[in-house]
């Protein structure tokens, strides 16, 4: 696969080393399955975790403010992580951000913003995975394919066999309209849903974290990300970034 990536439309997407945390104390560490890397994490009794999942019938606000710190801790290790590869720790200028660095295979430029925005986003997901399958076992969808009826106002699950077929027999057109939020927090039933989260990575990091905005021509045009997660999923969500935290 080229590296370089669309960046992501309706929500999409190496590690070096450890964090200080990571190598000060390895138990505090879990290896990501197939990466040459560690996310930190905290160790829970299984008496704490079967608490904090009891509790997400209704999501309050302690749990919710632990599970959005954690998110903002996958954001900001993501960010740090690919700045030092690339830039050793620093974070790119303005000019870096808008670099082209080549065409996607439609012809549309690739700047080093969607280069680097792609693989942060990828990290902080499988951190997003590790960290919540931790807290919340069975509460949590990352990156969970919903079809919206604007008409009716109900929402159905796509299933990710659903989504290979579809593109496997060529028609993929199906899919579009459908809305993919990173992080979704339920009851246990995607279909409940109690909170929703985007990960932004803005290139410069000054830059205030948006929602991708409709083209012409997309069912949703003339509306953002963020006001269609609102409407299909009945809460508001937010947006996840390296210093604006939680938005």
């Amino acid at each position: 696969m080229s590296t370089l990536l669309l960046i992501r439309g309706s929500a999409g997407h190496a590690f070096d080393s450890a964090t200080s945390a990571c190598r000060q104390n390895p138990g505090y560490c879990a290896r990501i399955a197939g990466e040459e890397t560690v996310v930190p994490t905290t160790l829970r009794g299984a008496a704490e975790v079967a608490s904090m999942a009891a509790t997400l019938e209704v999501l309050t606000p302690n749990m919710k403010s632990s599970i959005e710190r954690e998110l903002v801790e996958c954001a900001e290790w993501a960010n740090e992580t690919v700045n030092r590869q690339h830039f050793g720790g620093n974070n790119p200028s303005r000019s870096q951000c808008q670099e082209e660095l080549g065409k996607d295979p439609c012809g549309r430029k690739v700047t080093r913003a969607m280069q680097l925005g792609n693989e942060k986003h990828r990290l902080a997901l499988q951190c997003a995975k590790q960290k919540l399958g931790a807290r919340i076992p069975g509460r949590f969808s990352v990156e969970q394919r919903y079809r919206y009826d604007q008409q009716t106002g109900k929402k159905q699950l796509v299933g990710s066999e659903e989504e290979h077929a579809l593109r496997q027999q060529g028609c993929a057109d199906e899919l579009v309209g459908t809305l993919v939020p990173d992080v979704v927090i339920h009851s246990g039933n995607p279909l409940e849903v109690l909170a929703v989260y985007d990960f932004k990575f803005p290139c410069p990091t000054s830059n205030e974290p948006r929602w991708n905005d409709y083209p012409k021509g997309h069912p949703y045009h003339e509306s953002n990300q963020g006001a269609m997660y609102h409407r299909a999923l009945g809460v508001r969500p937010f947006r996840v970034a390296p210093i604006w935290r939680i938005y």
